[in-house]
């Protein structure tokens, strides 16, 4: 993600509390992703955000999450530091699917997180 300084506090909403209709950006890696996501999410690796800005869904704000919250708070933090209006997806996808949410999967198989 680069040198960046992070604001002390993050927007962030518990899974359970996410919008139907959210607009979420999934920050995990390849194999996570596929293994089960958000329908309708858009996948950029961590990583890959600062160079894959024109492919960033339009949302306001844009609900991004990973496997437990973490990656994804600091995506959320240099999004809104970017200009961006970012929430953090408190727990991830774990609680996502603790919270019963809807989830797919690339494999064929019951969509899990790993």
């Amino acid at each position: 993600m680069g040198c960046v300084t992070m604001p002390q506090q993050v927007p962030t909403v518990p899974a359970s509390q996410v919008p139907d209709d959210a607009v979420v950006l999934d920050v995990r890696e390849d194999d996570e992703w596929v293994a089960g996501h958000v329908e309708g999410a858009t996948h950029i690796p961590m990583g890959e955000v600062p160079a894959r800005l024109d492919d960033l869904p339009e949302g306001d704000p844009l609900y991004v999450t990973c496997r437990g919250g973490g990656r994804s708070a600091r995506v959320a933090a240099w999004l809104n530091a970017n200009g961006y209006d970012a929430v953090n997806v408190g727990g991830g996808m774990g609680e996502w699917q603790a919270a019963g949410r809807p989830m797919v999967s690339e494999t064929g198989n019951p969509p899990t997180v790993v």
